[in-house]
């Protein structure tokens, strides 16, 4: 708890059982009231280590609801605790725990009340292992959709985001896409609302066990991004 405001951290996990306890071993307790981890339906034993953890809240899905449905489960189930604070924290390590402090406290302290983690605001995507093909489409993506949206942000695709709940109450994210373009809606959304999104400069790792879309639904994500940016362009505007 900050500033008696109760603070959450949501795992939507996938097959993150090799990197999951990592991951939460790392996630600092002197300011962390609650650990909610969503398993997507996965192939591996996610559900096994997190319970072997002792993580406090563990869902598991009957069927794979895509990211953006584990993500509505996390968000909704946070809500739920009476959570002041939410951090959405991929547990697959490829963004640091170390983080939270600093996230935490910007949304606790009334400076912000969405912050998130950048890959792109510094070097560290590339010197993190970022294909080149995918940084090089996430900043065309990223010039594009602050055009549109009238933001200045350097990433809209980090999977590090905190929110305070009050922004996840006011902007209807249930109504999102079940697919990986949630992120980029719930972004539009909040725009629309007129919530200003602060940025932190984030390292990051790619590796084996990280989560990674492939290049054909990368494709797709991308053609996804122009549609959510192209339709809130009409609005905004």
């Amino acid at each position: 708890m900050v500033n008696n405001k109760i603070v959450s951290i949501v795992l939507p996990a996938y097959n993150a059982g090799k990197t999951l306890e990592q991951t939460y071993n790392e996630i600092p307790r002197d300011i962390v009231d609650h650990i909610i981890l969503v398993d997507d339906h996965s192939n591996d034993n996610t559900v096994e280590i997190a319970q072997q953890l002792g993580i406090e809240y563990v869902i598991s899905h009957d069927k794979n609801k895509g990211y953006g449905g584990n993500q509505k489960t996390c968000y909704n189930k946070a809500l739920d605790t009476g959570s002041d604070i939410v951090v959405m924290l991929h547990p697959d390590y490829q963004y640091t725990p170390l983080l939270l402090h600093s996230m935490i406290y910007l949304i606790a302290n009334d400076v912000y009340q969405v912050v998130f983690a950048s890959r792109i605001l510094g070097k560290g995507a590339i010197k993190g292992g970022m294909p080149v093909y995918k940084y090089i489409a996430n900043r065309m993506l990223t010039f594009i959709q602050n055009i549109f949206l009238n933001n200045k942000l350097t990433e809209y695709h980090t999977g590090y985001r905190a929110y305070s709940a009050d922004v996840l109450r006011n902007i209807p994210f249930n109504k999102c896409s079940d697919n990986f373009i949630f992120d980029n809606q719930i972004i539009a959304q909040i725009t629309h609302k007129g919530y200003e999104i602060a940025e932190i400069t984030c390292p990051t790792k790619y590796f084996k066990e990280a989560s990674s879309i492939n290049i054909k639904n990368s494709i797709i994500y991308g053609l996804g991004v122009l549609k959510v940016a192209k339709s809130f362009f009409e609005v905004l505007w």
